[in-house]
């Protein structure tokens, strides 16, 4: 039996619109840097900095971080869940389940707090 223990917010409902909420924000963020590069044709880094150096911007893309982190999380949590199972590995099942999921967690902060460092110039 798969327990709620390390999902995003024990409840499959929730988890459901998170992964819809961040897949849309993902989207929009997307979309823009898309669009403002059709219309920036050659954009030179002076541009690109300064589209980045606007506190919206930086928002926006710390936005689409968090978003990028719930969306990857509630995925790699769902795969482990559904994949990594007693029937498939036997009695090491929930340790390998456990070690997938600390390691997807660590590189999910790691790359967060890198995409912060990145935005922010901390």
């Amino acid at each position: 039996m798969v327990t709620n223990v390390t999902n995003l917010s024990r409840s499959g409902l929730y988890d459901w619109m998170a992964q819809r909420v961040s897949a849309v924000v993902l989207a929009a963020y997307f979309l823009f840097l898309i669009t403002y590069l059709i219309f920036h044709p050659g954009i030179s880094f002076a541009e690109w900095h300064g589209l980045f150096s606007h506190t919206a911007m930086r928002i926006f893309s710390l936005l689409a971080l968090v978003a990028l982190g719930v969306h990857a999380w509630v995925g790699m949590w769902t795969i482990s869940t559904d994949y990594l199972t007693p029937m498939a590995l036997g009695k090491w099942a929930t340790v390998v389940r456990f070690l997938f999921q600390a390691v997807c967690g660590i590189a999910m902060f790691a790359y967060f707090v890198w995409g912060v460092q990145i935005l922010w110039g901390v």
